[in-house]
């Protein structure tokens, strides 16, 4: 019992979809964005640990599916955005020159990596304004 057990976990493992850790990163929406920019700034989208932060919404990447004989990956998106919900699926890959090429329905998008730096810390206000 426990060799067909361990055969079947074995091929689950190998079987599965890579994660959208794969694409986990920060990338410019608008040329020549600042990629240290804080948290939230509309002209960075950025990826992490399977959802995608973009100007004004939130997708989590759900349900990945490796695109054969290319380097992509399909996924289900719940997105949420401006009081609004809604689901679209969604092809990811690295381009040539090292973008996030995203592929929504009938739109295609290339978006230049930013470079693996700190980032800012979002501006706190002083202990005085916090106090009035």
């Amino acid at each position: 019992m426990a060799m067909p057990l361990f055969a079947f976990a074995a091929a689950l493992a190998v079987g599965l979809p890579a994660g959208a850790e794969e694409y986990d990163g920060r990338y410019r929406i608008v040329p020549g964005a600042d990629c240290a920019a804080p948290e939230g700034d509309p002209a960075i989208l950025r990826i992490e640990d399977d959802v995608l932060y973009g100007a004004e919404s939130v997708c989590r990447m759900t349900d990945p599916i490796d695109v054969r004989d290319m380097d992509a990956t399909l996924y289900d998106m719940v997105c949420t955005g401006e009081g609004v919900a809604w689901r679209e699926r969604a092809m990811l890959m690295h381009g040539a020159e090292d973008e996030l090429v995203l592929v929504w329905d009938g739109y295609a998008f290339a978006y230049p990596a930013c470079p693996e730096a700190p980032m800012r810390p979002r501006p706190r206000p002083s202990p005085a304004l916090a106090a009035e």
